[in-house]
This record gives structure tokens, sequence and C-alpha cells, in this order.
């Protein structure tokens, strides 16, 4: 009953979404500042059928996902290392802090200039800019760990990989789903800007040229199918995972 409830909230919103973006567009009465969503869905329809919308989708959705892959890997082994080490902690501490802090815009054109005009340096920019977040996220959930699960383990003798598997990542699972949410709703948007300032293909570089062009129509209809995979995405397999993943809180 509940998920059900969620649903049909979820599609009132989306109605209710286009419903005003219809609204804005008769009281604007300019296709060109806020074509209707009839007129974007015609757009998106147009570039999906001549080819460049897919292709554009794939190049940037493979940076996204390396570069998650990467600032995942990255910041929970050493948000992990950081929670469970005062003296690790308080090394990293103010590297964390200059991360969190740097604006990505800075990140990447740095480097863009140290790398070069290249894959790797956009994938790495990418990464670096996600790496703190993820760091922060994970060491409070390594800090958050029940120490009493951890002495009976000790007073047990159990190895190593099952106290992992079995103490530290059940109580990690909430803290590393978090940072995997938010990575995906940080890292698609600066690939976009990586993409924009130093590639030459992938749909942060379509933005630029609709732009130049001031089409509108095709901006929102790029964004609308990104945005549409990324919460596909999140529906279909990160929230999943949460569920799977709280399943021993219940039990």
């Amino acid at each position: 009953m509940q998920a059900n409830r969620r649903r049909w909230l979820r599609l009132f919103s989306i109605v209710l979404f286009v419903a005003a973006w219809q609204a804005g567009s008769i009281l604007v009465n300019d296709v060109d500042s806020l074509p209707a969503p009839l007129l974007v869905l015609q757009s998106l329809w147009e570039h999906f059928t001549e080819g460049e919308l897919v292709e554009s989708l794939l190049v940037t959705l493979r940076r996204v996902l390396i570069a998650f892959t990467l600032a995942m890997a990255i910041g929970t082994l050493l948000g992990f290392w950081m929670g469970r080490s005062n003296t690790v902690d308080a090394t990293l501490d103010s590297i964390l802090i200059l991360g969190l802090n740097i604006p990505a815009l800075v990140t990447i054109i740095l480097c863009y200039l140290w790398i070069g005009l290249n894959e790797t340096a956009a994938v790495v920019a990418v990464a670096i800019n996600k790496i703190p977040t993820v760091m922060v996220t994970v060491r409070e959930g390594a800090k958050a760990i029940d120490r009493e699960l951890l002495d009976v383990a000790r007073a047990y003798r159990i190895p190593r990989a099952r106290t992992l598997t079995k103490v530290y990542l059940p109580q990690l699972y909430p803290y590393l789903m978090a940072a995997a949410r938010s990575g995906l709703s940080l890292i698609w948007k600066i690939v976009l800007v990586v993409e924009l300032l130093g590639r030459s293909n992938g749909v942060g570089f379509q933005l630029g040229m609709f732009f130049q062009f001031f089409d509108i129509k095709s901006i929102l209809a790029y964004t609308i199918s990104f945005a549409a995979i990324i919460m596909a995405i999140e529906f279909l397999l990160v929230q999943p995972l949460e569920r799977r993943a709280n399943r021993w809180r219940e039990s």
C-alpha cells in the first residue's frame, strides 16, 4: 500500500511539473524562449532518429560510469581508513577540506592543462571532484560502526575477511548508498561541464553547440533524455540495492 502511494505521488509530481511547464510556455508565448513540452518531445524524437542523441548519451554515460567507479573505490578506501584511524584522519583532514572546497571548474581546467585535452583528463577531473564527498560520507560511517560487535568478532577470532563482510559492510551500506546516490547526481553534472570545456563529443559538447544557436528545444530535449536515464538508474538499480542492503535492519 505504501509503495503504491509513493508511485502515485511520484507520478502526480511529474504531471504537475509538466502542467506548470505548459502553463509557463503559454504565459511566455514565445516558442524560442520556452517551448511547450510537446515541441521538446518532437525535438527529442528527431535527435533520436537522427542518431546523434544516442551516440552522445553513450559517450557521456561511459565517462560517468568510469569516473563514478574510480571516485567510489578511492573515496571508500580513504574514507574507511580515516574513520578507523585517528592518525590518518588527522593527517588527511586538511587535504580533505581543501578538496571539498576547490571549485569543480578549477579542477577541470587544471587537469586539462596538466594532462591535456584528452579522455584521461576528463575522467580524472570528474573523479577528483567526487572523491572528497565520498570520503566524508564513508568516514562518518566507519566512525559509527558498533565497537561491541567488533569486540565480539575479535573474541571469537572471526577471520578479517568475514568480519569485513558480516560486521563492517552491513553497517556501512547506508553510507555507501548515500555516497553513491549523491555521486550520481553530482558526477553527471560535472561530466557535462568537462565535455563543454574540452571534449568534442558527448551531451555537454552538444549542449554547447545548441547554446551557440540559441536552440532551447534541443537543449531541453537532451536534458530530459539524460535526466531520464539517471532517474532510471536511481529507481531500477540504486533504490533496490539500498532496500536489499537494509534488510538486516528489519530482521
